[in-house]
């Protein structure tokens, strides 16, 4: 029966592309798809009906969920004959997507441009998320690269420069390729970042592309993960003839950190908590760990505290990634808590980095974790706190928030699927 789902589920998704031909802007990546593809739908919205899913829809089931504007009917069937009835009787459509294509095993992006071929496309980083299920780093390397080589060549492929797996890929593109990077060289650069906490938190950047000169002001938003995301929507954005300063305008207004991701909650006691527990890369966790060390100490008492989970589907990279960022921690944090078996390895290598042993903790799990943090965080204190999905180190945070009655708005997996996991 899934099966049956799924084939009638992409033919009607199919067939929405072909009925009305929208403007396809597919994102990819190892990290910052989400946000990325959130930033292009803002920069695109002021100009075009523009349509991104609310949800996480980068599979086989999701993305036509997307494509056709719906949510999972999940295991309801009346649910599933009306997305179908509805999928035959739509009357006005979007004319542009911004969609997500996510990839586990190899082939999977092949399958979802199968779908819906895109007419721009962005690739955002890469890193060895998911090389479990591939032979090697180059074939899941591939594996992002057919997202490019299936860009309309009349179309645009747009790059992270600062990647430089991801920069690689600009020989083998037969379409116009742009390319963004933050403090380096591309069509589209930012310089001059700066984290201000007063009077509200924000980064700030100047951006420079095509000649144009314009100032990122991102409120609640932290670090090079969400300017990165805003050059490349601004890459996007210039494709569809949208000026700097007007992409720009868009993205100051409208760009916020969505849950779970580099998302700044108040915690309790005054410290801050620096959410980041949707998922986690080694290359989104070296950039969440200098987002920590950004912050300047204001009081003699404050801590930088990094509570991290495993990374996982690292296969045989595992061992010596968890151990580069325990390295890491021992550089920017003053106390480092490590969560599951997987951060054994990054606990250790903390304290052969010169970490005292005493300023390096470990627990079984975010549940241990939560509890020690809510005895023990203090005024000032500055927690950030990341892991890989299966990590579940939202159940840490849970236990750190202010306002702990509005956690399904602030926190990642807080639907009733998840909570009872």
């Amino acid at each position: 029966m899934k099966k049956i789902l799924l084939q009638l589920l992409q033919s009607r998704a199919k067939a929405a592309i072909a009925r009305f031909k929208p403007t396809v802007v597919a994102v990819t990546g190892s990290v910052g798809k989400t946000s990325t593809r959130e930033a292009v739908a803002i920069a695109l919205g002021q100009a075009f009906a523009v349509r991104t899913p609310q949800k996480n829809y980068n599979n086989e089931f999701g993305l036509p969920f997307a494509i056709l504007g719906e949510k999972s009917p999940g295991k309801n069937p009346a649910a599933w004959l009306g997305l179908f009835l509805r999928s035959f009787k739509i009357a006005k459509y979007p004319n542009l997507l911004v969609l997500e294509y996510g990839a586990d095993k190899r082939g999977d992006i092949g399958a979802l441009c199968d779908i819906a071929e895109p007419n721009i496309s962005v690739i955002t980083a890469i890193s060895p998320v998911h090389v479990a299920n591939y032979v090697s780093l180059d074939e899941l390397i591939l594996e992002k690269l057919t997202l490019a080589m299936r860009t309309s060549n009349e179309g645009l492929v747009v790059l992270n420069a600062d990647d430089a797996m991801v920069l690689a890929m600009r020989k083998s593109i037969t379409a116009k390729v742009l390319t963004y990077s933050v403090g380096g060289v591309a069509d589209v650069v930012a310089s001059d970042i700066v984290i201000e906490t007063q009077p509200v938190i924000h980064t700030r950047a100047t951006v420079r592309a095509f000649g144009e000169e314009s100032v990122l002001v991102l409120k609640n938003c932290l670090g090079n993960s969400a300017i990165s995301a805003c050059l490349a929507a601004i890459a996007v954005a210039h494709q569809l003839d949208i000026k700097l300063v007007d992409a720009v305008a868009e993205l100051n207004k409208k760009m916020q950190p969505v849950p779970g991701r580099m998302n700044p909650l108040t915690g309790i006691r005054g410290s801050l908590i620096l959410d980041d527990t949707y998922n986690a890369a080694p290359a989104s966790m070296r950039a969440g760990l200098e987002v920590l060390h950004a912050f300047v100490p204001q009081k003699a008492t404050m801590r930088r505290i990094a509570v991290l989970g495993k990374m996982a589907e690292l296969g045989e990279f595992s061992k010596n990634e968890h151990e580069a960022i325990g390295r890491q921690v021992a550089s920017v944090a003053n106390l480092f808590i490590a969560v599951g078996d997987e951060m054994k390895d990054a606990a250790r290598a903390a304290v052969e980095a010169g970490m005292a042993p005493d300023h390096v903790l470990w627990f079984g799990t975010p549940v241990e974790t939560g509890r020690y943090l809510d005895a023990n965080v203090r005024p000032s204190d500055i927690v950030f706190v990341k892991g890989s999905q299966s990590a579940r180190m939202e159940k840490a945070v849970k236990d750190m928030v202010a306002d702990p009655l509005h956690a399904a708005q602030l926190l990642v997996r807080q639907e009733a699927y998840w909570l009872r996991r």
